[in-house]
């Protein structure tokens, strides 16, 4: 624990955080990259060019002055936290770049009221929990690399199979080149994955959900084509460059959204390409569970749906196990089984008791609205279980 004098100064600027905190990580950001390029190659840019990430930072900055003396509060967020800086290989060394830098924003945005008594404090606290992140880090590094396949850091892993699932999300197979086996997984995790494009100033970092089985012997992601403005980097050099042969990088699974066990029935409900983790935990369920278990998957139409077919194949294999589609914009020849947006009537049609684990991942607006519709039905929170594409919030 921090002292008590830290506490007492570190809690005393909250008011100036909720002010001032995004302002604050702007500037650590630009900080942090114009000192050290090479930390290009582990953050996701384009988070940063949309602002969301030090956005992110900055809730995460105020959440911590505002707790820093009740840091249980803060366990889910430090889970997240460690999961994501294992996937990206982040070391002791870069907590302490990163806080030299964050110290230095702190100075610049708030002028002369950052007194040497809040900057010390801010130090102190710092170190403190940089300390606990990287002793959580490196249990969760050591656990990976004992593990047959396990190893730390980044890994070459060479792409032997690339399949489109739909007009819009294709799949890539990956095994080690090093013909190592493939690390261990839980169904709902995600992989950093870092490619070199040709031409760009520094490589670039994705994390993508691993949609495979943990049975099979290569690892798949499942990208989508992000085709807006600005398009997608990494997405379209997977979909128009990347192929069969080609070696990327990737970092050692990761992730807390993973299946709970339970004797409950499951739900899994996708939106768009939110199906990728939980199209990992139904192949998992399928093979190791005998829950009732409905997957709803719902998409704008039968163009941009992926594992569609894959899904009710397995489903036809075992009678625990039930697949709906529902479309919002469905074509003339599309034939989902309902039309529109998921509801309470059609959930209850489907499930044989609402007292289920519910999974569920897809656009922040589909996930809003799908936990909305849950707690309508007094669905305890506790059963509630989602995932974020991006940097994390809540919903």
């Amino acid at each position: 624990m921090a002292s008590a004098k830290t506490i007492e100064i570190v809690k005393a600027t909250v008011p100036v955080l909720a002010v001032h905190g995004e302002a604050i990580t702007k500037t650590f950001y630009q900080l942090l990259f114009e000192r050290n390029p090479s930390l290009k190659n582990v953050f996701n840019m384009t988070h940063q060019a949309h602002g969301t990430q030090p956005r992110a930072l900055a809730n995460a900055v105020y959440a911590y002055a505002a707790n820093i003396e009740n840091p249980a509060v803060l366990a889910k967020a430090i889970t997240q936290i460690t999961q994501k800086h294992t996937s990206l290989s982040v070391t002791p060394e870069m907590y302490d770049i990163v806080g030299t830098n964050l110290l230095e924003a702190i100075k610049i945005v708030l002028g002369d009221v950052a007194t040497a008594d809040i900057i010390n404090a801010w130090a102190e606290a710092y170190q403190e929990l940089a300390n606990l992140l990287i002793s959580i880090e490196e249990n969760i590094y050591q656990e990976a690399e004992q593990q047959e396949g396990g190893y730390r850091g980044q890994k070459n892993y060479t792409i032997v199979k690339k399949e489109e699932e739909s007009s819009i999300i294709t799949s890539f197979y990956l095994k080690p080149s090093d013909n190592s086996a493939i690390p261990p997984f839980k169904a709902g995790q995600y992989v950093a994955v870092n490619v070199v494009i040709p031409d760009a100033e520094h490589s670039h970092t994705r994390n993508y959900s691993l949609s495979g089985c943990t049975t099979q012997n290569t690892l798949r992601i499942s990208v989508k084509k992000e085709s807006g403005h600005p398009a997608g980097v990494v997405s379209n050099y997977l979909h128009e460059i990347a192929q069969v042969g080609d070696i990327i990088k990737l970092g050692i699974p990761a992730g807390e959204f993973v299946l709970e066990p339970t004797q409950k029935p499951i739900v899994l409900i996708a939106g768009g390409v939110g199906i990728t983790p939980l199209m990992s935990m139904y192949m998992d369920l399928f093979h190791h569970a005998e829950n009732e278990v409905l997957f709803i998957q719902c998409a704008k139409n039968g163009e941009v749906h992926a594992f569609g077919q894959r899904s009710r194949q397995l489903a036809d294999k075992k009678k625990s196990l039930k697949v709906i589609s529902i479309y919002d914009e469905p074509s003339s020849t599309d034939q989902p089984d309902y039309n529109g947006l998921l509801t309470p009537e059609i959930l209850k049609a489907n499930i044989s008791s609402l007292d289920a684990e519910y999974y569920f991942c897809g656009p922040v607006p589909f996930m809003k609205q799908v936990k909305q519709m849950l707690l309508s039905l007094e669905i305890p929170e506790g059963q509630l279980h989602y995932e974020f594409f991006g940097p994390s919030g809540d919903l």
